[in-house]
């Protein structure tokens, strides 16, 4: 049997199952972190509501909407502006500032902006190989009641 594989090793793993060459980080557009910051984003706060025990599935769903949405990422990125090194600040303004062809419904311009660069972040350290941090600075806002 094969052994399992560790979360700190995805990328990794991925990277090697599909051949799949290092690209430099520096060259990927912001919405390009973004489009995986998103989703990194999304698996860890799916990863918290489970991990709390089981619920309908219509329940997860609820919480997670709460919280995986433009208001509540600008809410959390207003917040963690400075708990940002100079990299992901960097990172983070890039993805703020980065022209999108569409926005949310749900949420104000500069709220949507704002979460994209949010999103970026989680994207740049994933594929830096560090999700340690992407959970760190959830942590940072869920214990400062940012959500």
């Amino acid at each position: 049997m094969e052994e399992s594989i560790k979360t700190t090793d995805l990328l990794k793993s991925i990277k090697e199952e599909f051949e799949l060459e290092d690209v430099d980080i520096r060259t990927y557009n912001p919405l390009t972190l973004a489009f995986i910051g998103d989703c990194v984003f999304e698996m860890i706060i799916r990863s918290i509501l489970v991990c709390k025990g089981n619920k309908s599935v219509n329940a997860f769903a609820k919480e997670k909407n709460a919280i995986v949405n433009a208001k509540t990422q600008s809410k959390m990125a207003e917040f963690l502006l400075e708990y940002f090194n100079e990299d992901e600040a960097e990172i983070y303004r890039q993805g703020k500032n980065a022209k999108t062809a569409n926005h949310s419904k749900s949420a104000a311009y500069n709220e949507y902006h704002k979460a994209t660069g949010l999103e970026a972040v989680f994207g740049y350290l994933y594929l830096t190989d560090n999700l340690s941090r992407c959970i760190e600075l959830v942590k940072i806002a869920k214990e400062n009641k940012v959500f």
